[in-house]
Protein backbone atom coordinates (compact mmCIF):
# COMPACT_ATOMS: atom_id res chain seq x y z
CA UNK A 1 0.00 0.00 0.00
CA UNK A 2 0.98 3.62 -0.64
CA UNK A 3 1.06 4.46 3.09
CA UNK A 4 3.62 1.73 3.71
CA UNK A 5 5.86 2.96 0.89
CA UNK A 6 5.70 6.54 2.19
CA UNK A 7 6.64 5.39 5.70
CA UNK A 8 9.53 3.37 4.29
CA UNK A 9 10.75 6.38 2.27
CA UNK A 10 10.59 8.60 5.35
CA UNK A 11 12.57 6.07 7.41
CA UNK A 12 15.17 5.75 4.66
CA UNK A 13 15.50 9.53 4.38
CA UNK A 14 15.94 9.84 8.14
CA UNK A 15 18.59 7.12 8.07
CA UNK A 16 20.54 8.85 5.28
CA UNK A 17 20.40 12.21 7.03
CA UNK A 18 21.46 10.60 10.30
CA UNK A 19 24.43 8.90 8.61
CA UNK A 20 25.55 12.13 6.98
CA UNK A 21 25.33 14.04 10.23
CA UNK A 22 27.21 11.27 12.00
CA UNK A 23 30.01 11.46 9.45
CA UNK A 24 30.37 15.17 10.17
CA UNK A 25 30.62 14.69 13.94
CA UNK A 26 34.05 15.04 15.53
CA UNK A 27 35.76 14.87 18.90
CA UNK A 28 35.99 18.39 20.34
CA UNK A 29 37.37 17.40 23.75
CA UNK A 30 41.03 17.89 22.84
CA UNK A 31 44.01 19.47 24.59
CA UNK A 32 44.37 22.30 22.03
CA UNK A 33 40.69 23.21 22.44
CA UNK A 34 41.08 23.21 26.24
CA UNK A 35 44.10 25.52 25.97
CA UNK A 36 42.19 27.83 23.63
CA UNK A 37 39.29 27.88 26.09
CA UNK A 38 41.68 28.78 28.93
CA UNK A 39 43.03 31.64 26.83
CA UNK A 40 39.48 32.77 26.11
CA UNK A 41 38.63 32.78 29.83
CA UNK A 42 41.72 34.84 30.63
CA UNK A 43 40.47 37.76 28.52
CA UNK A 44 38.09 39.36 31.08
CA UNK A 45 40.65 38.92 33.85
CA UNK A 46 43.28 40.70 31.76
CA UNK A 47 40.83 43.47 30.93
CA UNK A 48 40.10 44.02 34.62
CA UNK A 49 43.79 44.12 35.52
CA UNK A 50 44.49 46.72 32.83
CA UNK A 51 41.64 49.11 33.69
CA UNK A 52 42.61 48.96 37.38
CA UNK A 53 46.23 49.82 36.54
CA UNK A 54 47.67 46.44 37.56
CA UNK A 55 50.06 46.31 34.62
CA UNK A 56 52.69 43.96 36.06
CA UNK A 57 50.29 41.06 36.82
CA UNK A 58 48.54 41.78 33.52
CA UNK A 59 51.85 41.42 31.68
CA UNK A 60 52.56 38.12 33.46
CA UNK A 61 49.10 36.71 32.70
CA UNK A 62 49.37 37.85 29.09
CA UNK A 63 52.66 35.97 28.81
CA UNK A 64 50.98 32.83 30.18
CA UNK A 65 48.17 33.23 27.64
CA UNK A 66 50.79 33.49 24.89
CA UNK A 67 52.34 30.22 26.04
CA UNK A 68 48.96 28.45 25.71
CA UNK A 69 48.73 29.80 22.16
CA UNK A 70 52.09 28.25 21.28
CA UNK A 71 51.28 24.99 23.05
CA UNK A 72 47.90 24.37 21.43
CA UNK A 73 49.43 24.76 17.97
CA UNK A 74 52.32 22.44 18.82
CA UNK A 75 50.05 19.74 20.27
CA UNK A 76 47.74 19.87 17.23
CA UNK A 77 50.68 19.48 14.85
CA UNK A 78 52.49 16.81 16.87
CA UNK A 79 49.41 14.68 17.58
CA UNK A 80 46.97 14.47 14.62
CA UNK A 81 44.32 12.89 16.87
CA UNK A 82 44.17 16.21 18.73
CA UNK A 83 43.22 18.15 15.61
CA UNK A 84 39.63 19.25 15.04
CA UNK A 85 37.74 21.52 12.69
CA UNK A 86 36.34 23.26 15.77
CA UNK A 87 39.90 24.07 16.75
CA UNK A 88 40.40 26.00 13.51
CA UNK A 89 37.61 28.30 14.73
CA UNK A 90 38.17 28.34 18.52
CA UNK A 91 41.91 29.09 18.35
CA UNK A 92 41.61 32.31 16.30
CA UNK A 93 38.40 33.21 18.17
CA UNK A 94 40.29 33.05 21.48
CA UNK A 95 43.03 35.21 19.98
CA UNK A 96 40.49 37.73 18.70
CA UNK A 97 38.69 37.94 22.06
CA UNK A 98 42.00 38.35 23.85
CA UNK A 99 43.16 41.05 21.44
CA UNK A 100 39.79 42.86 21.45
CA UNK A 101 39.57 42.86 25.25
CA UNK A 102 43.11 44.13 25.68
CA UNK A 103 42.82 46.81 23.00
CA UNK A 104 39.58 48.05 24.57
CA UNK A 105 41.02 48.11 28.08
CA UNK A 106 44.29 49.70 26.95
CA UNK A 107 42.29 52.35 25.10
CA UNK A 108 40.26 53.05 28.25
CA UNK A 109 43.59 53.37 30.07
CA UNK A 110 44.72 55.93 27.47
CA UNK A 111 47.60 53.82 26.14
CA UNK A 112 46.23 53.00 22.66
CA UNK A 113 44.40 55.46 20.35
CA UNK A 114 40.65 55.06 19.82
CA UNK A 115 40.78 54.91 15.96
CA UNK A 116 43.14 51.92 16.00
CA UNK A 117 40.95 49.98 18.42
CA UNK A 118 37.84 50.85 16.39
CA UNK A 119 39.54 49.54 13.23
CA UNK A 120 40.49 46.25 14.89
CA UNK A 121 37.01 45.70 16.35
CA UNK A 122 35.32 46.51 13.03
CA UNK A 123 37.59 44.12 11.15
CA UNK A 124 37.00 41.27 13.61
CA UNK A 125 33.25 41.93 13.68
CA UNK A 126 33.02 41.67 9.89
CA UNK A 127 35.04 38.44 9.87
CA UNK A 128 32.87 36.88 12.59
CA UNK A 129 29.77 37.85 10.62
CA UNK A 130 31.18 36.18 7.50
CA UNK A 131 32.05 33.07 9.54
CA UNK A 132 28.50 32.91 10.87
CA UNK A 133 27.11 33.16 7.34
CA UNK A 134 29.42 30.40 6.06
CA UNK A 135 28.34 28.20 8.96
CA UNK A 136 24.69 28.72 8.00
CA UNK A 137 25.06 28.01 4.27
CA UNK A 138 27.25 24.94 4.90
CA UNK A 139 24.88 23.35 7.42
CA UNK A 140 23.05 20.38 5.86
CA UNK A 141 19.28 20.22 6.15
CA UNK A 142 17.43 20.44 8.41
CA UNK A 143 18.89 23.78 9.55
CA UNK A 144 17.95 24.27 13.19
CA UNK A 145 19.28 26.57 15.90
CA UNK A 146 20.44 23.59 17.96
CA UNK A 147 22.41 22.13 15.06
CA UNK A 148 23.82 25.55 14.13
CA UNK A 149 25.41 25.81 17.58
CA UNK A 150 26.36 22.10 17.79
CA UNK A 151 30.15 22.40 18.08
CA UNK A 152 30.61 18.70 17.28
CA UNK A 153 28.99 19.16 13.86
CA UNK A 154 31.84 20.36 11.66
CA UNK A 155 30.81 22.02 8.39
CA UNK A 156 33.50 24.65 7.75
CA UNK A 157 37.26 24.59 8.24
CA UNK A 158 38.99 27.96 8.51
CA UNK A 159 42.60 28.34 7.38
CA UNK A 160 44.41 31.51 8.48
CA UNK A 161 46.34 33.25 5.73
CA UNK A 162 50.00 34.20 6.08
CA UNK A 163 49.16 37.90 6.42
CA UNK A 164 46.53 37.03 9.03
CA UNK A 165 49.09 35.12 11.10
CA UNK A 166 51.49 38.05 10.78
CA UNK A 167 48.73 40.46 11.79
CA UNK A 168 47.90 38.44 14.90
CA UNK A 169 51.57 38.37 15.88
CA UNK A 170 51.89 42.13 15.33
CA UNK A 171 48.73 42.90 17.32
CA UNK A 172 49.89 40.70 20.19
CA UNK A 173 53.34 42.31 19.98
CA UNK A 174 51.78 45.77 20.26
CA UNK A 175 49.72 44.65 23.25
CA UNK A 176 52.81 43.21 24.96
CA UNK A 177 54.82 46.38 24.32
CA UNK A 178 51.96 48.60 25.52
CA UNK A 179 51.51 46.55 28.70
CA UNK A 180 55.25 46.74 29.34
CA UNK A 181 55.41 50.50 28.65
CA UNK A 182 54.09 51.71 32.04
CA UNK A 183 56.05 49.00 33.85
CA UNK A 184 59.39 49.99 32.27
CA UNK A 185 58.58 53.68 31.69
CA UNK A 186 58.52 54.06 27.90
CA UNK A 187 54.87 55.06 27.39
CA UNK A 188 55.64 57.96 25.02
CA UNK A 189 58.34 56.23 22.98
CA UNK A 190 58.10 56.96 19.19
CA UNK A 191 58.53 53.25 18.44
CA UNK A 192 55.13 52.57 20.00
CA UNK A 193 53.52 55.14 17.71
CA UNK A 194 55.19 53.52 14.68
CA UNK A 195 53.82 50.20 15.94
CA UNK A 196 50.30 51.72 15.78
CA UNK A 197 50.61 52.47 12.06
CA UNK A 198 52.07 49.04 11.29
CA UNK A 199 49.20 47.37 13.16
CA UNK A 200 46.63 49.45 11.28
CA UNK A 201 48.17 48.40 7.95
CA UNK A 202 48.27 44.65 8.68
CA UNK A 203 44.79 44.75 10.25
CA UNK A 204 43.28 46.29 7.11
CA UNK A 205 45.21 44.06 4.69
CA UNK A 206 44.48 40.80 6.52
CA UNK A 207 40.80 41.71 6.86
CA UNK A 208 40.46 42.22 3.11
CA UNK A 209 42.29 38.93 2.46
CA UNK A 210 39.97 37.03 4.79
CA UNK A 211 36.86 38.45 3.13
CA UNK A 212 37.85 38.12 -0.53
CA UNK A 213 40.16 35.08 -0.53
CA UNK A 214 38.55 31.65 -0.92
CA UNK A 215 41.72 30.04 0.45
CA UNK A 216 40.80 31.16 3.97
CA UNK A 217 38.05 28.55 4.35
CA UNK A 218 36.69 25.32 2.93
CA UNK A 219 33.50 23.38 3.45
CA UNK A 220 33.72 20.02 5.24
CA UNK A 221 32.00 17.23 3.36
CA UNK A 222 30.54 14.13 4.92
CA UNK A 223 32.64 11.01 4.49
CA UNK A 224 31.19 8.40 2.20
Amino acid sequence: PRGGRVSADVRQTKRIVSERIGNLKENVFTVPNALSLARLCSSPVLGYLVVTGSYTPALVLFGAAGITDVLDGWVARAFPSQQSNLGTLVDPLADKCLVATLFLSLTVAGLIPVPLTALILARDGIILGCAGYLRFVSLPSPRTLARYFDVTLATVKFTPTTISKANTAIQLGLVAATLAAPVFSFVDHPALQAFWFLTAFTTTTSGLMYIFSKDSYKFVRAKA
